[in-house]
């Protein structure tokens, strides 16, 4: 079982930070392109839509997988409740990762169910008005740092198995 739920988690992992770097390295640049301009902001939303589906699935399981990947590692919920867990090494890279994914949820959320639909309707709308400039940066933005938190907290879960930053 505890094989099934590390491989459970890095798929999960890989799916959804392989799915941020497609949308950035490979969807967008594309759709930029003059001659998919007219069609930009309708395969963008509808990609964006898919991927929020299976983004939010990967981050359900990411949660899981992760609190049974400590379980099984002998850390129930008594070792979270000791000061020493904490002041250790492995609570303390642990503690960041934990806090670092708090944040990505809420950011996540807050792109995907508020910023990245307001976007997407105004670039619908009316794609070179100021407000929809404007809200496409502020979605380009929580996406670019949710992917930089969530490839951080790739190198935090490898010193984690690893025993140490160092």
């Amino acid at each position: 079982m505890h094989l099934l739920s590390v491989w459970l988690h890095i798929l999960a992992a890989t799916v959804w930070i392989g799915g941020m770097l497609f949308l950035v390295l490979v969807l967008l640049p594309v759709v930029r392109r003059p001659e998919y301009r007219e069609h930009a902001s309708r395969l963008v939303s509808l990609t964006g839509i898919r991927f929020r589906e299976v983004g939010w699935v990967c981050l359900a399981l990411l949660v899981v997988t992760g609190f049974l990947n400590l379980w099984f590692r002998g850390y129930g919920w008594r070792a979270f409740t000791t000061l020493g867990f904490w002041q250790s090494q492995f609570g303390t890279i642990l503690g960041i990762k934990l806090l670092l994914v708090t944040v990505i949820l809420g950011l996540a959320a807050w792109h995907d169910f508020r910023i990245g639909p307001k976007a997407t309707a105004a670039w619908r709308d009316d794609p070179a008005s100021a407000e929809a400039r404007r809200l496409r940066a502020m979605a380009s933005r929580f996406g670019r740092l949710n992917l930089l938190l969530a490839l951080v907290v790739v190198a935090l879960a490898a010193a984690l198995v690893r025993g140490g930053l160092f």
